[in-house]
């Protein structure tokens, strides 16, 4: 039985950054973009070129390898065309493969908010789709209020439809804008658009108001449309958007949809699910939910009596997917029951080969769940989780050692009577025997420490010459004074990777130390491991 082909269309970048509280940097933005490519959505949108310096910076280059690097913005503007409108001409310049310009499928939307006509708009959308094409870009259009609009006036809702798709878009998006259709109401208003419109040429966009968003995405599914919108961990305003995390394994682990569909994820992808999801997490700072489907730390637990004696005879029984299916792992009362595979897969990431019986694996896997207790998480900090397992294992080679160290930071006036403060951080090691200090100034604490632990490193010094320090991420893992704090670095060298490091303690600057420390270890044994290849 031959399988339709879904495709994935990740709007994290952009609804995700509508989500209160959220706002995405350009570091932020490009680390996203290394996660949803691991993924492997099809489409990822990043964002509105014009509207922020941020998502102008952005899209001055292609960000992505595999997926369509798409931008997102207005169609014209009434009483101008295409051409001459300058958000248009934004997106058609940028460094996008593709441009997804949203319309307005409510007549009352289009009067109210826009002061326009439906005719004028539905000439509107045809003129900005012609020249995104004309610029060489691939045309999607995402119908806002499409359902409502559809309830309000179902002609001129299927002549946007029509229009969009006479002009050359590539996909028409039906938006369920406010989140508030159900659905019976998607599978039966998406039958009336395919009597004009071929699925494989249609997408659906519901917001998650109640609570239906992956339903109705799956009840549009099921009705014909083929392409899919939404966010990682259901990132959105008010309720969120469809969440991918929930949606991507139920397409492709649930024979229902896994014998008529294909989407473009691997099981080897799928298996990296957990990992995404938390590391998307740790870089917005935020707890990962424990009863996510799928990939929450809850989602394979079970607590003792009978589901847990049930569980030790048939793992099938209260598991409607295998835990490591998506990367996650079974948990039985107090006790982890699994992680050796995820704990192979991980090693195999930084070339690190073991046997599944080695001791030192059990070793490993205790160290690291011990530390996860302590507020440590390496599902978003990659490079920490090498160094440990080198460290564990007995293979992390003694670069250097940290005698002591030192910030101090003093608020004074300057010459000129302003008040300012001077960080000043003084760090001791020893290399080789030698015993190095090096004293630096910086704008805080953390960035002092930095300047001064990457001074001077004796012989390995040039080896660190391109590392950088490029973002600095702090959460309270605990409340009160004595809180337990969670630092993340992110650091790249001239080869243009990234890692991020952690550091946990109750004292900030500890944690930061850590973080830093352990970027810089990571950093020499990737030139060891350049030196190793080049030998």
């Amino acid at each position: 039985m031959s399988r339709e082909r879904l495709y994935l269309f990740d709007t994290t970048l952009r609804d995700g950054a509508q989500t209160a509280g959220i706002e995405f940097s350009l570091e932020d933005k490009i680390a996203i973009i290394g996660l949803l490519e691991d993924l492997g959505v099809d489409y990822i949108e990043g964002g509105y070129p014009g509207a922020n310096p941020v998502d102008t910076s952005f899209f001055e280059r292609r960000r992505t390898k595999k997926a369509v690097f798409t931008a997102f913005g207005m169609t014209k503007r009434a009483g101008r065309s295409a051409a001459n409108d300058p958000g248009v001409m934004g997106l058609t310049q940028s460094a996008a493969d593709a441009t997804c310009f949203v319309a307005k499928a409510w007549d009352y939307q289009v009067e109210l908010a826009l002061g326009s006509t439906t005719d004028e708009h539905l000439e509107g959308i045809a003129d900005t789709v012609r020249t995104a094409i004309a610029a060489g870009k691939e045309a999607l259009i995402d119908l806002e209020h499409f359902f409502d609009g559809y309830k309000a006036n179902p002609s001129y809702a299927l002549a946007c439809v029509q229009t969009a798709l006479d002009a050359g878009a590539r996909w028409v998006v039906l938006c369920d804008t406010n989140g508030g259709t159900m659905p019976s109401e998607i599978r039966e208003i998406v039958g009336a658009v395919l009597k004009i419109a071929p699925g494989d040429r249609l997408g659906i966009h519901p917001h998650d108001d109640t609570g239906q968003a992956v339903a109705n995405a799956l009840a549009a599914v099921e009705a014909g449309v083929r392409q899919v919108q939404g966010t990682l961990n259901g990132l959105g305003e008010r309720c969120g958007n469809t969440n991918l995390v929930t949606l991507i394994p139920t397409l492709v682990l649930k024979p229902y949809y896994a014998e008529r569909f294909e989407t473009g994820i691997t099981p080897a992808q799928l298996e990296r699910l957990t990992h995404i999801s938390r590391a998307f997490d740790d870089r917005l700072n935020r707890a990962p939910a424990r009863q996510a489907p799928y990939v929450g730390a809850s989602a394979f637990a079970t607590k003792a009596g009978i589901h847990a004696s049930a569980l030790l005879k048939d793992f099938s029984t209260y598991e409607h997917v295998p835990p490591e299916s998506v990367g996650n792992e079974r948990s039985i009362m107090v006790s982890q029951q699994a992680g050796k595979s995820n704990l192979l897969t991980a090693l195999a990431r930084h070339h690190i080969t073991l046997e599944k019986d080695d001791p030192r694996l059990e070793k490993l896997l205790a160290t690291v769940k011990e530390r996860e207790a302590r507020g440590y998480s390496y599902d978003g900090a990659d490079a920490s989780f090498a160094v440990l397992a080198r460290r564990v294992l007995g293979t992390l080679p003694n670069f250097f050692d940290v005698e002591n160290y030192r910030a101090m930071v003093e608020r004074r006036h300057n010459a000129q009577g302003e008040e300012i403060t001077v960080t000043e951080a003084v760090v001791k090691i020893r290399v080789a025997g030698e015993l190095l200090m090096s004293v630096a100034e910086g704008n805080g604490p953390v960035n002092a420490l930095d300047l001064a632990l990457r001074k001077d490193l004796g012989i390995y010094s040039r080896r660190i010459e391109d590392l950088e320090l490029v973002d600095f991420k702090v959460r309270i893992l605990d409340g009160g004074t004595g809180a337990v704090t969670r630092v993340l670095v992110e650091s790249r060298d001239g080869s243009g990777e990234r890692w991020v490091t952690i550091g946990v303690s109750p004292n900030i600057i500890d944690a930061s130390f850590e973080a830093l420390y352990e970027s810089i270890t990571y950093k020499l044994l990737k030139t060891d491991a350049a030196q190793d290849s080049a030998d």
